[in-house]
């Protein structure tokens, strides 16, 4: 168990209305290559997770599932663009209770399922200046 201090950024989060044409683009573009994508039901998002060829922070597309997504709303209300950031924690348990404590406003006050074999946690954006933050632990064992 470890005590809930960041490991490192980890990805920035892009909402996305075409998620094939954008990964084309971002391959060309800069380089990048699709390390992985997936569809999580639950938040209602096709992601895929871009990476430059010599590692480093990833760059993750999300593609809304359905008009009933987040990510839906969020794109009608600001249109395609960075959605989150995302940092690693080293116990992410640890890392909710000190927010908690330190009287931070969190959105998620436990950890839930995310994408790549993660727990993650979001930090409500009132609280780190109109920036949401995600934070994750990823599965040690995968």
């Amino acid at each position: 168990m470890g005590n809930g201090v960041l490991e490192n950024l980890y990805h920035v989060a892009i909402a996305v209305r075409n998620i094939d044409e954008v990964e084309k683009l971002y391959e060309t573009a800069l380089g990048l290559r699709v390390e992985h994508r997936e569809v999580v039901e639950d938040q209602g998002v096709r992601t895929s997770m871009l990476v430059p060829e010599k590692g480093g922070t990833a760059l993750e597309l999300l593609e809304p599932l359905s008009g009933e997504s987040p990510i839906s709303k969020f794109l009608d209300k600001r249109g395609e663009g960075i959605h989150h950031i995302c940092f690693l924690v080293d116990d992410i348990e640890a890392a909710l209770d000190r927010l908690k404590r330190d009287g931070v406003k969190l959105i998620d006050e436990t950890p839930r399922p995310g994408s790549y074999h993660s727990r993650v946690a979001f930090i409500h954006p009132k609280a780190m200046n109109g920036v949401l933050i995600e934070l994750a632990e990823l599965d040690k064992d995968v």
